[in-house]
């Protein structure tokens, strides 16, 4: 076997792992006046589409697992964002509604996505290459 694999400018994970984090970076100076994470604010963004989600559709549009979501979503509810409650139709199944704190805070972070957008040091078109190779490996099995 070739070392040439082993170092670390030859892997993948290492450019998207750095990437990604200097992203979210960017994004937190922006969400802390709101009072939120990253993480909510991804939780937002599905809410805003959808007011109303199960933990199990939020799961999946997020890539996230219930370990993770659950004690984030617990904290959101404290926070007086959302609500929870077990469905009436099946008592496993767990659905979030946003509450109306939850919804006037999409005002409050409608300019987010310019404003780190314009950070960013990539074209348009770069933008959805990168949008779109990202999303292929989203899409693996």
């Amino acid at each position: 076997m070739n070392d040439e694999f082993l170092k670390l400018e030859n892997q993948l994970c290492f450019p998207l792992y750095a990437s990604a984090r200097k992203v979210v970076n960017l994004y937190t100076p922006l969400l802390k006046p709101l009072g939120i994470t990253y993480t909510q604010y991804l939780v937002f963004l599905v809410l805003w589409e959808s007011p109303r989600q199960t933990v199990g559709e939020l799961c999946e549009k997020l890539h996230l697992d219930t370990g993770t979501l659950t004690p984030l979503l617990k904290k959101m509810e404290t926070a007086g964002f959302i609500t929870r409650a077990r469905s009436s139709a099946d008592e496993r199944v767990v659905e979030i509604e946003l509450s109306e704190k939850g919804k006037a805070l999409k005002e409050q972070a409608r300019d987010i996505p310019v404003k780190v957008g314009g950070c960013l040091c990539l074209e348009p078109d770069e933008v959805k290459a990168l949008y779109s190779a990202l999303h292929k490996i989203l899409e693996m099995g």
